[in-house]
This record gives C-alpha cells, structure tokens and sequence, in this order.
C-alpha cells in the first residue's frame, strides 16, 4: 500500500493492523440495482444481477469481490464505472452521483476509473499496435502533444515490466502475461484514481499470476491507486485484499476484513465457499459444506432471504425443528419444483394434452413425491399436508399449493412472518465480530443464534 511497508504472516498474507489503516471513503455505493429488462412477446420480469447492494469502499484499498459465478461480480464492476447503467441507487464518487452523469461530465468521469479485464486476448485489438493501444485513452482525451503521449506510452510499459521495443509490436506476438501487463498499462495511461481488475489473472499460469499479482501490488503503492478485485481464486484475495465482500444472487451476503472473514466466517454461505477451498494435504480432515441444488434464476429471486433455498442453516418453523434432514431437503427441493412448474410455459397442445388426462412433458406429482420422499420416515402431521399440497399442484395450481407449503413449513427464511402476518420478511445486515463486519442473514438475531459450524486449517 503506499507509503507503507507491507508486514505479512508466515503464510505470506498481509497483517490487519496493515488491513485496517485508513478509512477515508473513496466510493459509496448505496441500495444499487442493475437489472436486465425481460421485454419480449411474454413481457417476462427482468433478471436482477445486482439487486440493492450498499457498501463502501476506501481510498488506497483492495475490496475483493468474490461468489459463484453468475452471482452479479463483474456486472456490479462494470456498473461501478458506469460500463452498464444503474437501475436504481447511487453510486457516489467523491460525493458525486455517477450514476447521474451524462455527456462531458461521464466523459471527464471516466478518467478517474477504469477496468482490466478478464480475458487479455479478448481485451487488445489484434490490428493495433501495442504502442496504439496502450495511447488510445491519451488520444480520446486530447491528453497534451503527440510527442508527449508517445513518451507517456514508452514510461507505462517500462513501469509494468515490458520494453520501449515492444512499441511497435502487435498483441498476437506476446504471451497471455505480457498481454495482461499491456492491458494494465493501457489502464493507467489517464491516471486514475479507481481501477476495477475483473478476474485479471484467472486465465493465467500460476507463475504468471503471482507475476501479475506482484506488479499490481507495486503499482498500488506507488500510484496510490484503490482497487476492487473481482476473482473466484480464494488464495489470490486472501493474499492481496484488504477487505473481502461475499456475493450471492445479486446480493452482499457478508463484507468484512479478510482475515478476520476467512478466519471466522459469519454468514452461512462464506462458510460454504470458503469449505470449498482446496488443501494441500488430503489426510486432513475438513468441514466440507456441500450446497444441494443451483442457484435461483435471477429473473424469479425468491422472496426473503436469496440464499434460503440452499442454505444448510436454513431456520425451521418451531413445530418443525426436530424433523430429519433429509426430509427438510425433500421440503425445500419440492418448494423449488413448484416454482418453477409454476413459472413453466404449457403450450397449447399440453394444456390439451391435460384436459383428456394424457402424458405431458411435465412429470405427474405422484412420481415427484416418490422420488423426493419415497423411502423417508415422514411424520404423519407433515405427510398429511405433503399430499395435500401434491394434490394441489396435481390439479396444475402451483401457486396454491405453494401458498399450502408455505403456510406449514415456511419460515422467516422466505420471507414468512413468524408473527403470521402478510408482510413479507427480509433480512437484515447484522454487525459481526470486529471492525464493522455486516452478515446478511436471520441466524445473527438473538432469537435465532445458533453456534456456527468451525472451519479450522488446523484440522
């Protein structure tokens, strides 16, 4: 960090005393939303790729950003330099609404943030030179004399490792590492003040990344520069991020200092996703956390908390909390064939199909109970109102027979009021452990805390 030395742990990760220093706000994202308009003959509803984030992030840090893929990551990161447009919320800069800039003034904007991108052969026009390239920016922006951008050029390779020779060369000459130094010097030629790294090593050999992370680490300290970086390798933003913010679904699910979050994960899915995390001896035991199923379509999120349909701390109705496992999965797996039964399109030709009590693409609901709780010991209370809601959705009323499940083995998880009033529940962002870290789930409320499940690296 600039103007810093880095201290570091025996694993080589960068201590928090070093983590915590300096909280001046660079950006302030606050309930941001960018949705994707359905449209179309049927009029569909839009997919939510980013669905009311808020968070900041400070001067000089790296903010990762991490979740499964499909979770909103690079759409937020493209919305945080206005590369999509917001539906909704702010994005301050400075204390400037960017969401809200247009013509010269998103045009000055930009300066002052920019993005590297995933895929470094995608990114670089195989046609223009590596000297065309890197001046582009400086060209667009009228950036002082030609003389003076070419200059500017030749000192921005020198400073991300390449040669004043490779000016004239072109993309298809250089390796995949040498082309992602390329595209980080493109990045810097404005000087910004806010960079976006989106997966930038992930499409790299292992040597060539920990080359990669060196040099972004470097320019960090020298330019002062903040960065939000955007990766699924777990070990690559423990070792370079400052904080960590978890994504799922469109939502921050956790957001805390890394050490502290990888240490002593608070919400239900880090604690999934950092099980997940490879070990270099398999003799050692773990508490491997397997999420069942995918996750929600992002057009249909389901109500209360995103992740409840797979979360395996997923809080019971009181009458309910004794019930086996394997039968509470069975539950939730047919809450989940009901949605999307119910969201289904029947052509005319099934729907006639049906009407003479003919086979059908769609499953009978007979054999969907089978499979979901043939050979399990239900409880005659829950299998009575089992088979009352297949026979509903038998009859091709999903949305009745959801309302059925529900009303027995909803919880506040969905979005059910414990209270049984209609108003729908939606989780709260819990403080946990120190340094202002936020969880986004139920179990942080003193009603419903239960001690959470250990990852220890010592085990």
């Amino acid at each position: 960090m600039s103007g810093n030395t880095i201290e570091t742990t025996p694993n080589g990760e960068r201590n928090d005393d070093e983590r915590s220093r300096g909280r001046d706000t660079m950006v302030s994202i606050r309930d941001l939303k960018t949705y994707y308009e359905g449209g179309g003959l049927f009029d569909n509803p839009p997919v939510k790729a980013v669905d009311g984030v808020s968070f900041d992030i400070y001067r000089g840090e790296t903010l990762g950003l991490v979740g499964e893929s499909g979770c909103g990551k690079t759409t937020l990161g493209r919305t945080l330099i206005q590369l999509e447009e917001a539906t909704g919320g702010e994005v301050l800069f400075d204390d400037t609404d960017i969401t809200s800039l247009t013509g010269d003034q998103l045009y000055e904007w930009r300066r002052n943030a920019q993005m590297v991108f995933q895929d470094p052969d995608s990114s670089l026009n195989d046609r223009m030179t590596i000297g065309e390239i890197v001046r582009e920016p400086l060209d667009v922006h009228d950036w002082k004399t030609p003389r003076e951008r070419r200059n500017r050029v030749k000192k921005l390779l020198d400073q991300v490792g390449l040669a004043a020779e490779h000016y004239f060369r072109y993309p298809h000459q250089f390796s995949g590492g040498q082309r992602q130094r390329i595209g980080i010097a493109r990045t810097l030629a404005l000087n910004p003040e806010f960079i976006v790294l989106d997966e930038p090593v992930s499409a790299l050999d292992v040597s060539v990344q920990a080359e990669i992370i060196n040099l972004l680490e470097e320019l960090q300290d020298e330019l002062d520069l903040t960065y939000l970086f955007i990766a699924h390798d777990l070990s690559v933003v423990r070792h370079i991020c400052d904080r960590v913010a978890v994504m799922y679904l469109g939502n921050i699910m956790e957001i805390g200092p890394t050490e502290e979050l990888f240490n002593d994960p608070a919400n239900p899915y880090t604690h999934a996703l950092l099980s997940a995390i490879p070990r270099p001896d398999p003799t050692q035991r773990r508490d491997r956390i397997t999420l069942h199923g995918t996750p929600p379509n992002p057009r249909y999120p389901p109500s209360g908390c995103p992740f409840s349909t797979r979360c395996p701390a997923r809080i019971r109705p009181e009458a309910y909390e004794a019930l086996d496992d394997d039968v509470w999965d069975g539950i939730n797996a047919l809450r989940e064939i009901l949605r999307e039964r119910m969201r289904a399109t029947r052509s005319v030709r099934e729907r006639i199909r049906e009407r003479f009590d003919m086979e059908t693409r769609f499953a009978t609901m007979d054999e969907t109970y089978e499979e979901l709780f043939g050979g399990l010991d239900v409880p005659p209370e829950a299998e009575e109102v089992l088979q009352r809601v297949a026979d509903i959705a038998g009859d091709h009323d999903e949305r009745r027979a959801l309302d059925a499940l529900d009303e027995e083995f909803g919880s506040i998880c969905d979005g059910v009021d414990p209270d049984g009033s209609d108003e729908e529940i939606d989780p709260e962002y819990y403080t946990v452990g120190e340094n202002d870290r936020k969880s986004y789930c139920h179990r942080h409320d003193d009603g419903f805390r239960e001690p959470a499940p250990v990852l220890d690296d010592r085990h």
